[in-house]
């Protein structure tokens, strides 16, 4: 390890699948040691998990970092969007967290729209109109299942809320993860207290919303983690915005992750405001925002699909009249929460290598259906797309991207850009700079600029075609859980 040029600080990436920490180089940029371990997460009807695994497995990581943990002025927690995390009067769960693919409360997301003022009211005043995934439509949903549990809840928290606080014993959040839960208004920034009265959510029971740039509290002395008491903490943020952080995005810039979810997002100026739901008009976690389109099946879907075909996950052919839509659980966008996955198309000459290349032509299509909207209006069409996550490495997304989308792809060599988010949001509090700002500065989006191709306009075509025939039969679709 070589000497480091600034101060040590930790990011933290507590995603569906594990939990990885990042010692990072705050004058650099440079990562001098990491470590991971894994979640588990549940397979019945819902998807859950008990959050004191996270607290567990970052104890695992940050003891695979060895020494250079210890050194840490500054860590910051970045965490997946929008679980819902119940704790009693001790600070325990109440029950397992229901996590942002768990889409049992769609029922709750179509009443509350419903009920609650309209889309257009959800999406004027909280940026969002509800979805299975936002924490609002949890809580209504726990409400009606689970009453004792309701009873028993002392303190409402998101994932990364939950890891922070039990780091420094206190109840705080973000501007960017609170607007992902749909009882934070956009419009105010602050929490909607018509919103939480409608679901008899106590505001109290909410944590604390630290603004960018603020310290949520030091390390305290009641845990075995290798940091030193006093050591400063961040507010931490939700993963997406921490990935947004992790790549200094100056407004326009389109971003496409390919991960265990599929999104597309970019930072803008603009407070965005979807009746339709396409868009999630989330907050960022340095004053902007960060309009952002999400679909449940991504990498995950067509992995499962190459497995059940007994093929490498590159083992791709052209296919030009098949059509996959892998939505194994259910979809958010398209908003089809209790959808299976269809195929159309199939014939005696098809090839298992044909049935692959169609599911990542469905995962894509949907992503790119949203670019669109979250873009604004002077962005530059032709700039490159920023690739990310777990997928972005492999040529079969990379070439499905290029092709469906007709635009230049950059894949940055920079590697888990959520926690490296998260250490340039505690670097930010060393330096006082702006995260993005520090970002910039590492040169995180450094990497290979792949050029653009034609367009493919039929498959895309063929591709909406069939959704728009099958959506009467995919809304009736029992889910696969």
């Amino acid at each position: 390890m070589s000497a480091a040029e600034g101060p040590l600080v930790v990011g933290v990436d507590s995603s569906t699948q594990s939990t990885k920490a990042l010692v990072v180089d705050a004058g650099t940029g440079e990562v001098v040691a990491s470590g991971q371990a894994p979640h588990t997460v549940s397979a019945g009807a819902g998807r859950e998990s008990d959050p004191r695994q996270w607290w567990d497995a970052l104890h695992e990581a940050l003891r695979q970092c060895g020494d250079a943990a210890r050194e840490a002025a500054a860590v910051s927690i970045g965490g997946q969007q929008h679980g819902l995390v119940t704790l009693d009067e001790h600070g325990e769960p109440v029950r397992p967290a229901l996590l942002w693919n768990d889409v049992r409360s769609a029922p709750q997301a179509r009443r509350l729209t419903e009920e609650v003022g309209g889309a257009k009211f959800w999406a004027e005043r909280t940026g969002s109109v509800p979805a299975a995934s936002f924490t609002v439509t949890k809580w209504a949903w726990l409400a009606e299942n689970e009453p004792e549990a309701l009873r028993a809840t002392k303190a409402v928290r998101l994932p990364h809320d939950y890891l922070t606080e039990r780091l420094t014993g206190e109840g705080t959040t973000d501007r960017s993860d609170a607007s992902g839960t749909g009882w934070w208004a956009s419009a105010t920034e602050g929490y909607d207290e018509e919103i939480l009265a409608r679901v008899g959510l106590d505001p109290a029971l909410l944590p604390r919303v630290v603004r960018p740039g603020e310290v949520a509290g030091t390390v305290r002395d009641s845990h075995d983690l290798p940091f030193v008491k006093g050591t400063l903490v961040a507010g931490g943020t939700g993963d997406n915005a921490a990935a947004a952080l992790g790549l200094g995005l100056r407004p326009g810039t389109p971003v496409l992750s390919l991960g265990t979810s599929g999104t597309v997002y970019a930072v803008s100026k603009h407070r965005p405001t979807d009746p339709t739901g396409t868009v999630a008009g989330f907050a960022d976690a340095h004053g902007d925002w960060l309009p952002l389109a999400c679909t449940l099946n991504c990498t995950l879907a067509v992995d499962r699909l190459a497995a059940l075909l007994g093929l490498d996950r590159e083992a791709v052919e052209p296919t030009a009249d098949l059509t996959l839509l892998p939505y194994l659980d259910g979809e958010r966008t398209p908003n089809l929460p209790n959808a299976s996955g269809l195929l159309h198309g199939l014939r005696h000459d098809t090839t298992a290598g044909q049935l692959l290349q169609a599911a990542y032509d469905g995962a894509v299509h949907s992503l790119l259906g949203a670019l669109d909207l979250v873009l604004d209006e002077d962005a530059d069409p032709s700039a490159p797309l920023l690739l990310i996550g777990g997928g972005a490495r492999g040529a079969a997304w990379q070439q499905t991207v290029r092709r469906l989308s007709g635009r230049p792809v950059q894949i940055p060599e920079a590697k888990e850009l959520v926690a490296l988010g998260a250490a340039a949001q505690a670097a930010g509090l060393l330096t006082g700079e702006d995260p993005a700002a520090v970002a910039r500065r590492w040169n995180t989006t450094r990497g290979p600029v792949l050029d653009a191709v034609e367009r493919d306009d039929a498959t895309l075509a063929r591709i909406a075609g069939v959704l728009s025939d099958a959506a009467p039969l995919l809304e009736r679709s029992p889910h696969i859980g």
